[in-house]
């Protein structure tokens, strides 16, 4: 028998096969494409953000590119992984050479491939057909936190998957999706929530990635305070995920 394949190319097939279900599963594609577009062309066309600025796209862009984040690896990785637990797909590939490790390291290289397609179509649209002028001095720190926000979305779709019913983190992934949406700061900053409110938002996920983004493609910032919230979420959904999982 030949030995098993190195494991970074292990890693590598896996991701490549979880992104390709991704792209194929219909349902995941109107979640992670159609629907940011749609809420990126309704921002830009309506009067929804006008309390918030003059430039409907330029705060607009980077509420669609969190949303997509929380679209790929909250509600596309969670219900993905849901039911490949269900099916004893997570059980049959942890015992291959494959491994636990290597499996979650798929699954991230997934949730990478799939944004970088989002960034391109709704970072596209948004430039092309829009007038998005991002600041340029803030499209590296503008990357740098799109990954921090899939890493704290993937460990949380992770945790929700690997502990509830396939059924519940169908309807909790997405229910999910929509409260962040309408009200968890990513399209609309959280300066519109009661002042009592206003403090235990910015410590939402969801807030930080919104105003992470914001600051980095209108100011050319860096948010530090936003980092710390992705990063705390990030470790504490991936120990909560590794204590709790079940594999089957």
């Amino acid at each position: 028998m030949s030995a098993p394949a190195a494991l970074i190319r292990r890693i590598a097939l896996q991701g490549r096969y979880e992104t390709m279900g991704m792209l194929r599963n219909g349902e995941q594609l109107l979640i992670a494409i159609i629907l940011p577009l749609l809420a990126l062309i309704g921002l830009t066309v309506t009067p929804l953000l006008d309390t918030y600025t003059d430039d409907r796209i330029a705060m607009a862009a980077p509420g669609v590119l969190a949303l997509c984040t929380v679209s790929t690896a909250l509600t596309g990785q969670g219900i993905a992984t849901g039911f490949d637990r269900r099916y004893g797909v997570l059980r049959f590939l942890s015992t291959t050479p494959l491994g636990q490790s290597g499996l979650i390291l798929g699954k991230i290289i997934a949730v990478l491939a799939v944004m970088v397609i989002q960034v391109v179509v709704v970072g596209g649209t948004a430039l092309l057909f829009l007038g998005w002028q991002p600041a340029l001095g803030g499209l590296l720190p503008a990357a740098a936190q799109l990954v921090l926000g899939a890493a704290a979305f993937t460990s949380l779709g992770l945790l929700i998957a690997g502990t509830v019913r396939p059924e519940a983190t169908l309807a909790i992934t997405n229910l999910l999706w929509v409260l962040l949406a309408a009200a968890g700061g990513i399209l609309f900053p959280v300066a519109s929530w009661p002042d009592v409110f206003e403090p235990a938002a910015h410590l939402l996920p969801s807030t930080a990635l919104g105003d992470a983004l914001r600051s980095a493609l209108i100011d050319a910032q860096f948010n530090l305070t936003a980092s710390i919230v992705l990063l705390v979420w990030t470790v504490v959904a991936s120990l909560a995920a590794i204590r709790w999982f079940k594999w089957s």
